[in-house]
Formats: structure tokens, sequence, C-alpha cells
């Protein structure tokens, strides 16, 4: 798995290529530790449309990361395509949580109007 992150438009890019899972959901997690020890509220989009393959574990670094913007007010939305994440997050029912785009543009416009 590929996780790169950039600053943009006052918000955190941070995208994610590859199958997320047990064993590269801590390179996520790491590059989320790193938005997390900025000052101001973090405000991070999460690209997924790279990710063909979410486990359990890649789900619950997900829950984490949104609980964890919760906590600092500020926001994570997600980008995602249909498919397997999309799924995923319905018959979990944590669609209902997460605030999703269809594009990194998007999640980044909305972000930043809000901001």
């Amino acid at each position: 798995m590929e996780v790169r992150s950039w600053s943009e438009d006052r918000c955190t890019v941070v995208q994610v290529r590859g199958e997320l899972d047990v064993s590269s959901a801590p390179r996520l997690n790491a590059a989320l530790e790193q938005v997390w020890s900025g000052t101001a509220p973090p405000h991070v989009v999460i690209d997924l449309t790279g990710v063909p393959f979410c486990d359990s574990v890649g789900l619950g670094e997900l829950v984490a990361a949104h609980n964890r913007a919760r906590q600092a007010s500020g926001r994570l939305v997600l980008v995602l395509e249909p498919g397997m994440i999309t799924h995923l997050l319905t018959i979990t029912n944590l669609d209902r949580h997460f605030e999703t785009s269809p594009s990194v543009d998007a999640a980044r416009a909305a972000l930043t109007a809000a901001a």
C-alpha cells in the first residue's frame, strides 16, 4: 500500500493506494498521526478511490480517524467511488456517520467552504 499526504486549501489530503488491511493499516495510521499533531482543528480528506479492498482492521482505522477528527473539532471526508468500501460502510451502517464525497476537489471545497 502507498500513502501520500499534502496540505491544500486549509485541509490535509491523504491519498491511499492499494489494499487497506491488517498489514497496511499502520501506514495510514502513521500518516494520520502527523495530521493530528498539528495545532489547528484538522480538516482531512482521505482519498480511498485507489483502495480495492478494506478489511475490519482498515475499517477500524477509518473509524478511529473519524473519531479523532471530531474530538479535535475537525472534519473528515472520505472520497469514495461505488464499490467495496461503499458497500462495507453501508452494511455496517457507518455510512450514516461518515461524510463522503465523489472527488478530492469536491471534498476540499466542502471543507474549505465551512472553515
